[in-house]
């Protein structure tokens, strides 16, 4: 948690906020992720079949993120941190571009690809460098290093965490999310009942669950605003245009 006492905002951020950045994500739809399925990449199964695949297809997006660089959301953010608030940030996202912006209070739900961990160990994390993860890298147990990535069908080792952060927060801001990834969209029924929640999304008005008010613009068009009226009152108060 931050050392800061002022109002706290939790912040639920998902691949909406990273899209602006040039991050391609996964998606429903078409079931491909830069076009591989995703049974092929991103479960434990396809990285027992073939993990060369893996591994390589997780170092180009470990390149991708080293280029993108943090939007004018990812900036807002830090910035209300930097006046005082207590801001935390729970993301869905696997990049470090919240980190880069400035925000020292982040939680990664699903991991972050630029570390990568023990295969028998999940507590064994290393950071990875410019060569990437390569077979035969091994952890201080022996064991082949992988993604620290949460891959589909893995339970989410930090869910519970990122449940008594929400517990605490005097608002809660969704930012990029449609919260329908389990077991993420359950985190809002941990928020406190007098603590508002919004979001920011341009599908907000389809995706807004009840008792959530829907702010249907990009992330780094809806953040900033939020943030500088935030900073004006000294406060977050719900501004009257949401």
């Amino acid at each position: 948690m931050s050392e800061h006492q002022g109002p706290h905002l939790v912040v639920l951020t998902g691949a909406g906020i990273s899209a602006e950045s040039g991050l391609k994500t996964f998606r429903d739809g078409d079931g491909l992720w830069e076009n591989h399925r995703v049974q092929d990449v991103a479960t434990p199964e396809a990285f027992a079949r073939d993990p060369e695949t893996v591994l390589r297809f997780y170092d180009a997006r470990r390149e991708q993120t080293r280029q993108a660089t943090p939007n004018a959301a990812h900036r807002a953010l830090a910035e209300l941190e930097q006046a005082g608030f207590q801001v935390s940030v729970i993301t869905q996202n696997i990049d470090d571009l919240h980190e880069r912006a400035g925000s020292r209070d982040v939680l990664h739900l699903h991991g972050e690809i630029l570390m990568s961990r023990s295969s028998a160990d999940p507590n064994l994390r290393y950071p990875v460098g410019r060569k990437g993860i390569r077979l035969g890298d091994l952890c201080d147990k022996g064991s082949q290093l992988r993604p620290d990535v949460v891959w589909f069908g893995e339970p989410v080792p930090r869910y519970a965490q990122a449940c008594e952060i929400v517990a605490e927060a005097d608002l809660v801001l969704v930012v990029g999310t449609s919260l329908a990834v389990m077991p993420a969209a359950m985190l809002l029924d941990q928020a406190p009942i007098e603590a508002p929640c919004l979001l920011v999304d341009p599908q907000a008005e389809s995706l807004v669950p009840r008792g959530v008010r829907a702010i249907s613009q990009l992330a780094s068009q809806g953040v900033p605003p939020l943030v500088e009226h935030w900073r004006q009152a000294g406060a977050l108060w719900v501004p009257d245009w949401v």
